[in-house]
């Protein structure tokens, strides 16, 4: 239980170096853009603005005696300001996205690698108990599902299989259903016959 705890540990432990050494490596415009997506998904944000608009509508609706609107109602400075904030904060928004996308990416890259070295391993390990069990003549009777699982998984074949999925899946519905589905209803109506 303590072996499986510290495993985990190191592997929060190396992931977390890893998104550091992602947030290390970044351009300087990310690292503004970083820094305003998170100022801009705050209370205190949300706050600041609508404090603005207020103020701003309050002066420029000609309430306040002696001051003289500079946007008077419909307000078109404050909309054309609002339309700015809200393009240049998608923008900064999509830029941070897109880094944390690509440190996903390496995530599950090294995940993948990690899975792939582990299934070996795994492999080998179970090889080297059916032949002990051969050896020892432990077990005479033949067991199908270890046998399966000795066998050695193809990485390219995986990849091949989940690209032929995703073909699939883009093609419309309709013409996946009637391409690959119905012809293979009609084939397992045919067997029971």
């Amino acid at each position: 239980m303590t072996q499986e705890i510290e495993t985990q540990k190191l592997r929060r432990y190396f992931f977390k170096t890893l998104e550091a050494k992602s947030l290390k490596k970044r351009p300087l415009s990310t690292k503004i853009a970083d820094r305003l997506t998170g100022f801009s998904s705050t209370p205190k944000f949300l706050f600041l603005n609508a404090f603005i608009f207020i103020v701003w509508i309050t002066f420029n609706t000609g309430i306040i005696p002696g001051f003289t609107p500079f946007d008077p109602y419909p307000f078109g400075f404050l909309t054309m300001a609002v339309s700015l904030e809200a393009i240049f904060l998608s923008i900064f928004v999509l830029v941070s996205q897109n880094r944390a996308s690509q440190t996903a990416t390496l995530r599950d890259e090294l995940n993948l690698r990690v899975n792939l070295i582990a299934e070996q391993e795994i492999t080998k390990i179970l090889k080297m108990q059916l032949a002990l069990n051969k050896r020892l003549r432990v077990n005479k009777e033949i067991d199908e599902e270890l046998e399966k699982m000795i066998q050695d998984i193809s990485a390219s074949s995986l990849e091949q299989s989940i690209l032929e999925q995703l073909e699939r899946a883009d093609q419309p519905l309709f013409e996946s259903i009637t391409k690959k589905e119905i012809p293979e209803l009609f084939k397992l109506s045919g067997k029971k016959k």
